[in-house]
């Protein structure tokens, strides 16, 4: 049985890590592969500022840093902003899977141009630095947001019919009036709101975690990994170091 770490961004109790968990409905897997989610042990608030993006992609390095001796075979990182990515990636060789850029990159597939669909507009910073690593700014026709602030523990809650139909119309706009042929969700928290978007739109909409579970799963199916070329290792890893700090923490 093949095992896929899952990094959970936030400290959560297991109940909320339930709803991170419930992505894995949402795609048709393999018998032979198994999930299991980890929740950091620091994190921001949320991911506003640039020192709230350098304390996440410590938290989620050092969740990951012993992925590989523990014996899971993939990770993969539950936030679209891909905090700790290529950090866990120069220090392990199995793969190491953010559901931002597969985003993208699905949607450069599916289609010509996309939009993101958020739930915040204070999270076009990492959105915007995604799509300018990539090149591929040109594609986006546009980023929509509710001005929600988003629930990381809760995720959608009781607030889930009223968010939908919100969504929707955003998405809409995205369509009719920017142009876009596919939709992508701009956090895995929202979710829970994918079946009801796909139900009402005409275009893709793409569901970045389960992506990039099915991801994980094709890259260990064709034996592929990141390149080491890209993402070297430290000649000498501070692993000792930043699980020292965080147990400081």
């Amino acid at each position: 049985m093949k095992r896929v770490l899952v990094i959970v961004p936030f400290p959560m109790t297991e109940e909320n890590r339930d709803l991170r968990r419930a992505q894995l409905d949402a795609v048709k897997l393999g018998p032979d592969i198994t999930f299991e989610f980890r929740s950091v042990r620091a994190a921001p608030k949320n991911y506003v500022s640039a020192s709230d993006m350098a304390l996440a992609e410590i938290g989620v390095l050092e969740a990951g840093l012993k992925a590989e001796s523990e014996g899971y075979e993939a990770v993969c990182v539950d936030t679209v902003s891909d905090s700790g990515v290529a950090a866990l990636r120069s220090e392990l060789s199995i793969p190491v899977i953010g559901p931002g850029r597969a985003s993208v990159l699905m949607a450069l597939l599916l289609g010509k141009r996309f939009s993101i669909l958020a739930m915040w507009p204070h999270w076009r910073h990492f959105y915007e630095k995604t799509l300018m690593e990539l090149g591929v700014g040109h594609a986006c026709a546009s980023i929509r947001s509710l001005d929600a602030i988003p629930d990381n523990q809760g995720l959608l809650g009781g607030k889930k019919d009223e968010t939908f139909e919100a969504l929707a119309e955003l998405a809409t706009s995205c369509v009719n009036d920017d142009g876009a042929d596919v939709i992508l969700l701009g956090s895995t928290t929202m979710h829970q709101a994918h079946a009801y978007l796909s139900s009402r739109l005409s275009v893709p909409v793409i569901n970045p975690g389960p992506l990039s579970y099915k991801l994980a799963e094709a890259a260990l199916g064709l034996g592929l990994s990141h390149s080491r070329a890209a993402f070297p290792t430290s000649p000498a890893s501070q692993a000792d170091l930043i699980h020292r700090m965080l147990d400081g923490a």
